[in-house]
């Protein structure tokens, strides 16, 4: 089945308000974290099992709103987001809910401890709903594990909505809370939340601090942020998570960078990029994005169009070492690890257990190097405005659309816009354009410089505001 129009056209009035709207509503007393949270779970129980958006609920939650809602009722509540509901990807750790990352090498591992990020979630006050769907290792464009099966799109049931964190955005479009946190480590946020018709950050590399989670394979490339239904939202829930720790020496550089960084977002220079390399782009995504550069040219800003002031060889070529050397190191870390996942895996960590030590060194100064470069680029340009993705959302139990516009394409053929974003470090934010003939949602990134996310955020919610259809 697919739902008609958008997810949320009839849902029950509190499971369509923003964050924003239900910390408003909590502040004059027109409702309850209580009460919001039974609302969410009637939806959860009547979705989800279509959707399998949540695979672990927070037996929690219900004890965790009631505390909220005294706090409310006090006129002392933790943050501006006290109460509000929120989902965790399932690689990230929340205490005493298992984090299975997908594989069933890790289905009976329950951390006693919140990753960082979650725990200062946790200190202001959301209630954690529980855990959403990813794909094995969270290396895959959708979301499809052995553990739990298939997550689908609300706005179509067929179809994926993305990955790494397809989990996650299936929650916040179909109304299961307005919140969720996923990762990105090569477009995991920005892919899916164009799929799914929502707003998804992904901050600058130490703009928001990580200790304590699951061993991170890709680096630094992969950072924890919001996913929302709208700009203001993701602001808040970014600012809540944000800020250094002394544990992790990237936070202290990434906020030295965000504080020399606070500029305005008023006539900013955008550089326009429809077409990577020639790759194939589907038309009806070409169009959406081409609307949304006018739009934001209308708003006042200096949009001009081009190529990417920097060749992607070094990142294309990276990309599936990068995969592999992740395997490779997992399956040294667990010896296990070989008779219990997928085993496409195996392959992989074989792989990348050939790629030896000073090819991989090499590759780390390529890195660093590429990340000069980026940097360089950006003198005579503010911000970098592509499409989030090549194609559509495709059936949900494929890995990857194998055309596009009629051309034959390879597993990363719809991700090639996001990954070099990762490479560079810089903050990105997916946002909302027209929707395809047949309802389906498209989106676009904006790449800002590197620390530079709130200017991200604000010129965000300029287009948001522009744009009646955006942030839906």
């Amino acid at each position: 089945m697919a739902y008609e129009a958008e997810p949320l056209a009839q849902p029950d009035a509190l499971c369509a308000l923003t964050a924003t709207q239900l910390s408003a509503a909590f502040a004059r007393g027109d409702t309850d974290p209580v009460a919001v949270l039974r609302a969410v779970k009637r939806r959860i129980e009547a979705l989800n099992p279509d959707l399998n958006a949540i695979v672990t609920p927070n037996p929690q939650a219900d004890e965790d709103a009631a505390a909220s809602a005294r706090r409310w009722a006090a006129g002392a509540p933790l943050s501006p987001l006290d109460g509000v509901p929120l989902t965790v990807k399932d690689n990230l750790l929340v205490r005493e809910l298992p984090a299975s990352w997908g594989s069933r090498l890790f289905r009976d591992f329950v951390p006693a401890h919140d990753e960082l990020p979650v725990a200062r979630l946790r200190a202001a006050g959301l209630v954690i709903l529980g855990k959403t769907n990813v794909p094995e290792f969270t290396l895959e464009g959708y979301t499809d594990n052995p553990l739990f099966g298939v997550t689908r799109n609300p706005w179509n049931r067929e179809l994926t909505p993305g990955g790494s964190s397809g989990g996650a955005v299936a929650a916040v479009a179909a109304g299961f809370g307005p919140l969720a946190i996923g990762t990105d480590g090569g477009g995991s946020i920005r892919r899916p939340a164009s799929h799914t018709g929502l707003v998804g950050l992904k901050p600058s590399i130490g703009a928001v601090a990580r200790l304590d989670g699951l061993p991170q394979v890709l680096l630094d490339f992969e950072v924890v942020g919001p996913i929302t239904r709208s700009v203001a939202d993701a602001r808040l829930l970014f600012d809540l998570m944000a800020g250094e720790d002394p544990r992790d020496r990237r936070s202290l550089s990434a906020a030295a960078a965000m504080r020399q960084a606070e500029k305005s977002a008023e006539g900013l220079r955008i550089l326009y990029v429809s077409d990577v390399g020639g790759n194939a782009l589907d038309p009806e995504i070409a169009e959406s994005v081409a609307e949304a550069a006018r739009a934001l040219s209308e708003l006042g800003h200096h949009v001009s169009e081009g190529a990417l002031p920097f060749g992607l060889d070094f990142v294309n070529a990276f990309w599936p070492v990068l995969g592999q050397v992740a395997m490779a190191s997992l399956f040294e870390r667990y010896p296990e690890a070989r008779e219990l996942v997928s085993k496409r895996f195996v392959a992989m960590a074989e792989a990348g257990a050939a790629v030896g030590a000073p090819a991989y060194l090499r590759a780390l100064e390529d890195i660093a190097a590429f990340r000069r470069e980026v940097t360089e680029a950006y003198g005579d340009i503010d911000i970098i405005m592509t499409p989030s993705a090549a194609a559509l959302p495709w059936p949900a139990a494929i890995p990857y659309p194998t055309r596009i516009d009629g051309r034959e394409v390879g597993p990363r053929g719809h991700a090639v816009y996001t990954g070099w974003v990762n490479a560079c470090g810089h903050p990105a934010i997916n946002l909302p354009s027209a929707l395809s003939r047949e309802g389906l949602p498209i989106g676009f990134q904006l790449v800002g410089r590197f620390g530079a996310d709130t200017q991200l955020l604000e010129l965000a919610a300029q287009y948001e505001a522009h744009r009646p259809w955006a942030g839906r």
